[in-house]
């Protein structure tokens, strides 16, 4: 699926000489590295805050408190059995979000204090469907809702239009981006991060802006936001041994952020070739008379909204036998992947929620279709042609 090794080589001298400066500057947290980074990457977003922490996950979490959403100083810690035994964790607060992503969009909400509830996917974009969460706050449980967390799944913004319309319609509601797997993307020419009230973004070695470990960032404008995620980051605190609240120990590395910081510099460059290897698959797809609008007769390749610019950090399909065709790759040394085979929905750690199969149709057909093919900047014309070829010779 991935050769970290290939990108690695061609930027080997350039991340050395980045991490030798932080070992010779003794300086190993929120140091000048990590300052450095944040206001690369907000600029970059077009935010006017950035704040770096130490992943995906808390970057959710600290996106959900530091805008005032559940109850940050309750949060579950790690171990807790099931949401009924952490029952007390939730406040009266209600974050409508996909069920079809990471476990970490729904459990960061928990962590925040806050109940989440599902709402049902575009089955196009495989994103956060805005009619879906208007029936939801039609509903006497959306009167509790207090922030949308749209997914901006594989790299492509959800439907930012629609989610905007719900906050005219609904005064007062959050918009929260997760774009952890959306660095680079854009709606309308707005960069991801800069859509929502604040935003979420992950660096897990295999996002297409990636750390060479963990690493997160919240974005946003708000001076507010900005402030109070900066002090959950730090333990609560404004000054040094000063805890206004109750926070958490969050804070990014500065090797990684020197890392970061090296490869912020060519994100642009290789997203444009992850959406020309895309365009590529498409091709070489249509070129074997794979393609189809159902899993029905054929595969089904992915829909790129006109509005959207993608950064493909999946390439997925939609694939008849998935699990077959998932197993006969992996025979001949061919990676492909099903993010995510369980909606989130129907994972045992949620089940207290009181969803069962059948609530979200769409989730649930996608969660047994989907496959994700090798992409990244540096996959070759030929190793393309070898993933559709095996493809083709498995339905043939």
């Amino acid at each position: 699926m991935l050769d970290f090794s290939r990108q690695y080589a061609t930027l080997r001298t350039e991340i050395l000489a980045a991490i030798t400066a932080v070992c010779d500057s003794q300086r190993f947290i929120l140091g000048p590295q990590v300052a450095a980074f944040e206001a690369a990457a907000a600029t970059a977003c077009t935010t006017s805050h950035s704040i770096g922490c130490a992943s995906g996950t808390d970057a959710l979490w600290l996106a959900l408190a530091a805008s005032g959403i559940g109850d940050s100083t309750a949060a579950p810690r790690s171990g807790a059995p099931s949401i009924a035994a952490s029952s007390r964790w939730m406040g009266p607060d209600a974050v409508v979000t996909t069920p079809f992503s990471f476990f970490s969009t729904a459990s960061s909400i928990l962590r925040a204090g806050a109940r989440p509830i599902f709402a049902d996917i575009d089955p196009r974009t495989f994103n956060l469907s805005p009619s879906s969460v208007a029936e939801v706050l039609a509903t006497p449980a959306g009167q509790s809702v207090k922030a949308i967390l749209p997914v901006h799944l594989y790299g492509q913004c959800a439907d930012w239009d629609g989610f905007e319309q719900l906050r005219r319609d609904h005064l007062g509601l959050f918009l929260i981006e997760d774009a952890a797997q959306a660095f680079g993307a854009s709606w309308n020419g707005k960069p991801a991060g800069s859509l929502g009230d604040a935003a979420a973004f992950s660096f897990y070695p295999t996002k297409n802006l990636a750390a060479m470990g963990d690493a997160g960032l919240v974005t946003t404008s708000s001076a507010e936001i900005a402030a109070h995620t900066r002090s959950l980051r730090g333990h609560g605190m404004t000054r040094r041994y000063y805890h206004d609240e109750i926070g958490w120990n969050s804070r990014m590395d500065d090797l990684q952020a020197a890392v970061l910081y090296v490869r912020l510099r060519y994100i642009a460059q290789w997203n444009q070739q992850r959406r020309t290897l895309a365009a590529r698959y498409d091709q070489l797809f249509r070129e074997a008379g794979l393609v189809a609008e159902s899993t029905v007769d054929g595969v089904v390749l992915p829909y790129t909204d006109p509005r959207a610019t993608p950064v493909f950090h999946q390439y997925v399909i939609r694939a008849p036998r998935r699990d077959a065709l998932h197993a006969r790759l992996a025979e001949q040394k061919i990676g492909s992947e099903v993010y995510y085979p369980v909606p989130i929905h129907l994972q045992d750690a949620m089940k207290d929620l009181g969803y069962k199969p059948g609530d979200f149709p769409e989730a649930e057909r996608a969660a047994a279709e989907v496959l994700a093919l090798p992409l990244y900047p540096e996959l070759r014309d030929d190793e393309q042609q070898s993933v559709v070829a095996a493809i083709r010779r498995f339905y043939a």
